[in-house]
């Protein structure tokens, strides 16, 4: 039975690398799922910078949509998976189905479901998005709100939750 691990915060919050920390706790190989899609070279050198940051021990799943289908046969042996991240996970979740967003939904519940019966410890890593302004336009506004919901979802589903700000980790269960 997995053990999810929810942690959310803001952009540049520290919340990646705090999962990452946590997840290397763990004997053994890691998995790292990477849910964005390089784009440009901005993305690009991103990308590159934390392959580096991860090292050896990580192995490499780059899946921006099917999460619920492509991380249990690359779970192996894996002693704890992070992935990183929900919000970008959202947004090509967005770019497949468009208005669709109970098919949004239900990926969210697939993903959760496969993740439930994996073997090791999940670390999930999400954006918190709606503190700030109500955004003027309507794919914005859509996008926030979806978010919420994926985030609520995740993180009632999860074994233990985490709020990090300015670097610094906040339990919240």
């Amino acid at each position: 039975m997995a053990r999810i691990v929810y942690i959310t915060g803001g952009c540049r919050s520290g919340k990646s690398a705090f999962a990452q920390k946590q997840a290397e706790k763990h004997s053994g190989s890691l998995l790292y799922v990477a849910t964005a899609e390089v784009r440009d070279a901005e993305m690009a050198d991103r990308v590159d910078k934390h392959q580096i940051a991860r090292g050896e021990r990580w192995q490499c799943l780059e899946e921006p949509v099917v999460l619920s289908e492509k991380i249990p046969p690359a779970v192996g042996d894996c002693s704890a998976v992070l992935i990183d991240c929900l919000t970008l996970w959202l947004s090509n979740l967005l770019e497949k189905y468009g208005e669709d967003d109970a098919k949004i939904l239900q990926e969210a519940e697939s993903l959760i479901e496969s993740l439930c019966h994996l073997d090791t410890t999940i670390y999930i890593v999400s954006n918190e998005v709606g503190s700030g302004i109500v955004p003027e336009n309507y794919l914005a506004r859509r996008f926030r709100d979806l978010a919420g919901l994926l985030n609520q979802t995740f993180a009632e589903a999860a074994d233990e939750a985490w709020l990090v700000a300015s670097g610094l980790p906040l339990k919240l269960k």
